[in-house]
């Protein structure tokens, strides 16, 4: 669980409430509309039955939680992990709906998912159990409705696998799902955007602090789709990205990662480690590296009121989805680390989710330079944004970026007439 300011314990969900609650406050957000926006629209708990290749059958818990369509059709990923729960999902599905709104894409938020360990499946077991959970939930989703997307252990292929399975009802529908393959209408680019997006949002705030990147020394935790994406464009950019890890531990070099190897080298044995020119470390020593940017960008609530005194950096960049809890958070503020929210931060992904889906619509492709260059623009935008809000009414980014997509959502619900 997610420590409060207080010390009291949160669960995911209230940790997002939180912050929700603390921007409702600033922009003097009317109790009833505080109601309606601090809660789920609709939560599907549905039973996944997945026939294994031996002719048992186990039998699964998913999820799919719609938090809030005001600003257009339910956006978010679907994630396969043990550790999902109802929880869970309500405060990433809320987070999306945050998310949407700061960037000003026009989607709410939405998140799914499955109780499992993917590691456990083989390919065919993955696919029965994606094309069942999609019949499950095929009702409530539509190109119009409800669009999923990758998250934590799904990619290009889960997401071929839904579009399939919900065009076997509905025909050819390739905006239902964004993050495909290139071959089914996917977007150039979409597979780096989460975390080039990240590197992007990082730079602006590098440079409103007044560093510079080439001298910036950069750690980050993860190393998956975002993390490694994030660690290739941080190098391409100058950055010296001195230290990275995965789940099994980390590496790091004082003088600078060669991080196309590193690359090379996480492709070809599954890990970071053993990485020759660096040293073991692990994920919390990582995270006490004295470095200029720290990047979370593993799972939620890395970065807690257990361990955030280790911390030495000058500024997190939330790359994961609640990697610093409330009470972290606090005490980041109090000691003037700057913390660069993830509802920010990590939405270079949604952003070119919403490239695809356009893209699908009109039945026309971008190419990678012009989807990059939309979503610098896009992502300097808002970052410019939440810092002049941040600036202006002297809070942090995190409450300006709350605070802007809160109001944008309370807006447009009170213009719809429902709120």
């Amino acid at each position: 669980m997610a420590e409060a300011p207080d010390g009291e314990e949160m669960t995911p969900f209230q940790a997002v409430s939180h912050f929700f609650n603390r921007a409702a406050d600033l922009i003097q957000l009317p109790g009833s509309t505080r109601e309606v926006l601090g809660r789920s629209y609709r939560e599907l708990t549905v039973q996944v039955v997945v026939l294994k290749d031996n002719g048992d059958h186990e039998v699964l818990t998913g999820y799919r939680i719609q938090h809030n369509g005001a600003r257009g059709p339910y956006k978010g990923g679907i994630r396969f992990h043990p550790e999902v729960d109802a929880d869970e999902v309500r405060s990433l599905a809320a987070l999306m709906t945050w998310k949407t709104a700061v960037v000003d894409v026009p989607f709410g938020g939405a998140k799914g998912g499955i109780q499992v360990d993917p590691r456990t499946l083989s390919l065919t077991e993955l696919e029965r159990m994606t094309r069942v959970y999609t019949n499950l939930i095929s009702q409530f989703l539509g190109s119009h409705r409800d669009i999923p997307a990758p998250d934590v252990n799904t990619n290009a292929q889960v997401m071929a696998w839904i579009m399939d399975e919900y065009g076997k009802r509905h025909g050819y529908t390739p905006e239902i799902v964004t993050g495909k393959p290139i071959a089914l209408g996917g977007s150039y680019g979409r597979d780096a955007a989460t975390g080039r997006g990240t590197v992007i949002v990082m730079n602006e705030a590098v440079e409103h602090m007044g560093l510079d990147p080439t001298t910036c020394r950069v750690a980050i935790q993860g190393f998956g789709n975002v993390g490694s994406w994030a660690a290739r464009v941080a190098h391409e950019k100058g950055y010296r990205v001195i230290a990275v890890s995965d789940s099994e531990g980390g590496v790091l070099n004082e003088a600078g990662l060669d991080i196309p190897k590193l690359v090379a080298h996480h492709t070809e044995t599954g890990f970071v480690g053993g990485f020759p020119t660096a040293q073991a470390i692990t994920n919390a020593e990582l995270l006490a590296l004295p470095v200029d940017v720290l990047l979370p960008a593993a799972m939620g609530r890395a970065i807690h009121c257990g361990n955030v005194e280790t911390l030495q950096c000058r500024m997190v960049v939330e790359g994961a989805n609640n990697p610093v809890t409330p009470g972290a958070d606090k005490i980041l503020n109090q000691r003037g680390v700057v913390v660069v929210p993830d509802i920010l931060a990590n939405a270079g992904g949604v952003i070119v989710s919403y490239f695809e889906w356009t893209q699908n619509i009109q039945q026309f492709r971008w190419d990678e330079v012009d989807v990059n260059q939309r979503l610098t623009r896009k992502l300097v935008e808002a970052y410019d944004r939440v810092a002049t809000f941040a600036r202006l009414q002297n809070v942090s980014l995190r409450e300006a970026a709350f605070a802007i997509a809160v109001q944008r959502v309370a807006e447009t619900a009170h213009l719809r007439g429902y709120i």
